[in-house]
């Protein structure tokens, strides 16, 4: 049987080429991962356009999820972190509620993975960094001070064209200029920045930790499942399971 410690689904973004990869990168043995596409229309990844299909995803979400759950998975994660951004943490929770009850499995967004990580974590004051526009980033850097985090840091990429033609070494450099001394860790947001490359690297020269949405949704769900699989090598949140 595939899947025979634990079955985790994903609702992915539909132009989204880094999620699928970088979550089965991260899956133990004996770990099955299940994917399922939300519906958005227009150019994928640019920062035109980002509030639309996040509302059209959010449209699309409850026929996703319905085809997601005939897997029989532990969790669901929605693996898009800037449409936590655009729902607000009242409308958030109660979609997370509405989808449990209907659902009868456990459902989460890949921004509440964030937020259990970082109290895990034990932290407090964040330096925070996104491939968004100017506006996106506030509402994210908003939405994590409205959960009680001091963001004492926040860098965004410049100059980008398509949040999925984004690489590792661009990932390092904007979390490398979020940091400050202050921060007691740093959080890279985002599922289409590739980043699981770079977590070591970036955790190693500052010394402190760094997670990123995709690490977060992978321990998060793990921890959900009652798998305990250290994945060394992204990080101590994962190194930590």
């Amino acid at each position: 049987m595939m899947g025979w410690r634990a079955r985790i689904g994903f609702l992915v973004p539909p132009g989204n080429p880094t999620v699928e990869p970088e979550m089965a990168e991260l899956t133990p043995a004996g770990v099955s991962v299940h994917f399922t596409r939300m519906s958005a229309s227009g150019p994928a990844g640019t920062h035109g356009g980002q509030e639309e299909r996040n509302r059209s995803q959010l449209a699309s979400l409850d026929e996703a999820t319905r085809l997601l759950a005939m897997i029989s998975p532990q969790v669901i994660v929605m693996a898009h972190t800037a449409t936590s951004y655009t729902l607000g943490r009242e409308a958030e929770a109660a979609l997370v509620h509405r989808q449990e009850s209907t659902l009868g499995t456990r459902f989460v967004t890949a921004f509440g993975c964030v937020l259990e990580a970082l109290r895990c974590l034990g932290v407090g004051r964040i330096a925070y960094a996104t491939p968004y526009d100017a506006d996106l980033t506030e509402q994210g850097r908003a939405h994590l001070a409205l959960h009680g985090f001091d963001v004492v840091g926040v860098a965004r990429l410049e100059a980008v064209r398509n949040i999925y033609e984004e690489t590792a070494e661009r990932a390092y450099a904007v979390g490398r200029q979020a940091d400050r001394p202050e921060a007691e860790a740093i959080f890279l947001s985002g599922t289409g920045m590739p980043t699981l490359a770079m977590l070591q690297a970036l955790e190693d020269d500052l010394g402190k930790p760094v997670i990123s949405a995709a690490s977060a949704m992978m321990w998060n769900a793990l921890r959900i499942a009652n798998v305990r699989s250290p994945r060394r090598g992204y990080g101590r949140l994962l190194a930590g399971l």
